[in-house]
């Protein structure tokens, strides 16, 4: 595990690399090569977990001298994959080096066989080219910035900054208000891209001016599971076990990030079965009485499974005041309210561990958002009878947040248009009152997704969305600010659920399996039955959230002083009269606290990226 900073014809310091050593402070490593008409620079920063000697460290060289690699994360099934090569005598036990000499074996193509999570610069020296991929569910992030002539890569976009312009790209912050997040490859700026996960982006240098292919390495599940449920249930706890047994590896002691939830619960269920040590578990609550407070629950949990509970609280204060530095560590504004939850949850399990398992990843291929249930739903209504329950729905007093937008989406029968009306928290009229800037984006990256993860050869509309979900919001969102809140604590967060054999079973199975009209991850639960008590099994779902809804009202005066400022980079491109009447929508009852929040990771993002 580390964090990566590497080059063609961009020169890389030590300095440049210091912006990155939160990811691994353990040790460092940066080398600079000269390759005819092109210069190489690579950069890491080391968190030792596996073989914690020097046989580990990075850059890493073949024997050969031919190939080098610089690797961010850790591949799961390393072992399985050292079998293959038999002729390769190996100095250690780490995954960096195993990788190594698969890459230098089978080139691409061996990329798809690591099952883990990764960002990683192969460097082929032998036939002048560069190749960096990310993995499938993009839980490693992966930046670059092309110059002339010239192209840097980083984990982070601080690696890149001082090379970029700054530029905002109206465009991807139009499309940013829509869906709450800039999928990949886009950013907020306009000349830093994103690696998509499953991709890789190949340099060839073996002119004077550098080529670039772009490509997939991931192939999307075909298998159909035919199989009864009951027998369902059954390989499903067996490649669950696996999933959490493989992420288990770690020559250092592995806590559990823990919520009162199912997910979080079964993952420090199977563990504990694994390993010789009391499990750390770690939770985040918030002060006062509040539905998305979850110690209480969670420290039951713990109780039933016998783990080392800590738990930490934070109220408004700390929340609105940790926000800026927040938003600064994960680099991209996004409406996701947990993420400053999760600073904290960080800071309290780096000061005993370096590595967690989470419960992250489980309702996007299991059915567990209630967007899903809408799709069940929308399956089963026709065109004409959805736009008259839609006129029903309409008048009723509800300022669900989450309900608004389905009931939006129920009589769209394109499903890429319908999905991207799920997902917009602001709406195209909305998003050109703010800018003054029409949304024109979202489309075509949804629609990518969509056919590259062949969606028209799956049964339900359903399983078409949580598939673009478990490699877009999940990755670009959830995964990206997870990985630069827990890396920014010296912390590697992993998921076994997001395991890739574990998901590749699970995107097998019939829907039916999985969601139906108000159910959700139905064979995760019965499985569960074997392992966890049904208090927990039976909790209602609250989420990894915050209590914003309120925390937002009873401090608008705040907020109003940070979104309303005028002479300020935010409010040349925001109209504050709009902003204003989202503020007012908020108070008179309607929920836009995701609204809210991401103008103010914005308003953040202006304040600290202006030039």
């Amino acid at each position: 595990m580390c964090g990566i900073l590497g080059s063609l014809n961009i020169v890389v310091r030590k300095e440049d690399l210091n912006l990155i050593s939160h990811r691994g402070p353990d040790s460092y490593g940066l080398d600079t090569f000269k390759l005819g008409d092109h210069e190489l620079f690579l950069g890491h920063k080391r968190l030792a977990i596996v073989d914690l000697t020097e046989a580990g460290h990075q850059p890493m060289f073949s024997a050969c001298g031919n190939y080098g690699l610089i690797f961010n994360g850790e591949i799961y099934n390393h072992n399985e994959l050292r079998l293959k090569m038999k002729d390769v005598h190996f100095k250690g036990h780490s995954d960096t080096e195993t990788i190594l000499y698969y890459l230098k074996k089978y080139g691409i193509e061996g990329l798809k066989d690591f099952n883990g999570i990764f960002a990683i610069a192969f460097f082929d020296f032998k036939d002048k080219k560069v190749i960096i991929a990310r993995d499938p569910h993009g839980v490693k992030p992966l930046y670059y910035f092309q110059g002339p002539n010239s192209i840097i890569f980083s984990s982070e976009i601080r690696g890149l900054r001082k090379h970029s312009s700054g530029n905002l790209n109206i465009d991807n912050l139009a499309t940013l208000l829509k869906l709450r997040y800039n999928l990949s490859p886009e950013t907020i700026f306009s000349d830093i891209k994103k690696v998509r996960p499953g991709h890789y982006l190949e340099v060839n240098y073996e002119s004077s001016e550098l080529t670039y292919t772009l490509g997939s390495f991931f192939t999307p599940q075909n298998f159909r599971y035919k199989k009864r449920f009951r027998d369902a249930v059954k390989d499903y706890g067996q490649k669950i076990t696996s999933s959490v047994e493989r992420q288990l590896m770690s020559d250092v002691e592995v806590g559990v990030l823990l919520s009162g939830g199912i997910d979080s619960a079964l993952v420090a269920a199977l563990a504990s079965k694994k390993v010789n040590y009391r499990i750390k578990a770690f939770t985040v609550g918030f002060e006062g009485q509040d539905d998305s407070n979850e110690i209480e629950e969670a420290s039951r949990t713990a109780e039933l499974l016998d783990l080392e509970h800590h738990a930490i609280k934070i109220g408004f204060d700390d929340f609105l005041g940790t926000l800026r530095k927040c938003n600064s560590i994960v680099e991209e504004p996004i409406a996701t309210t947990s993420f400053v939850p999760m600073y904290y949850l960080s800071a309290l399990a780096s000061k005993y561990v370096k590595v967690v398992l989470s419960g992250q990843g489980a309702d996007e291929p299991l059915g567990g958002y209630f967007r899903y249930k809408g799709e069940v739903l929308h399956s089963l209504i026709p065109t004409s009878l959805s736009k008259v329950l839609i006129s029903f729905l309409k008048i009723l007093p509800t300022k669900k947040e989450r309900l608004i937008r389905g009931i939006n989406s129920l009589s769209e029968p394109d499903d890429v248009k319908r999905f991207v009306r799920m997902y917009s928290i602001f709406s195209d009229d909305e998003i050109f009152k703010l800018i003054n800037h029409n949304e024109n984006k979202a489309y075509d990256l949804i629609s990518y997704l969509y056919d590259y993860l062949k969606c028209t050869n799956t049964k339900t509309s359903a399983e078409r969305m949580m598939r673009i979900d478990s490699r877009g919001n999940l990755s670009d969102d959830l995964l990206m600010y997870s990985d630069k809140i827990t890396m920014n604590f010296s912390l590697e967060n992993r998921v076994p659920l997001l395991d890739l054999d574990f998901v590749q079973f699970v995107e097998s199975l019939p829907s039916s399996y999985k969601v139906k009209f108000g159910k959700g991850k139905i064979i995760h639960k019965e499985f569960a039955k074997s392992l966890l008590p049904s208090e927990i099994i039976n909790r209602p779902k609250k989420g990894f959230k915050s209590p914003t809804e309120v925390w937002f009202k009873s401090n608008i005066g705040s907020i109003k002083e940070i979104l309303l400022s005028t002479n300020t980079n935010f409010s040349k491109y925001f109209d504050q009269k709009e902003i204003q009447r989202i503020i007012s929508r908020h108070l008179a009852g309607e929920n836009m606290e995701k609204q809210i929040f991401l103008l103010l990771s914005l308003c953040f993002w202006f304040e600290e990226n202006s030039k």
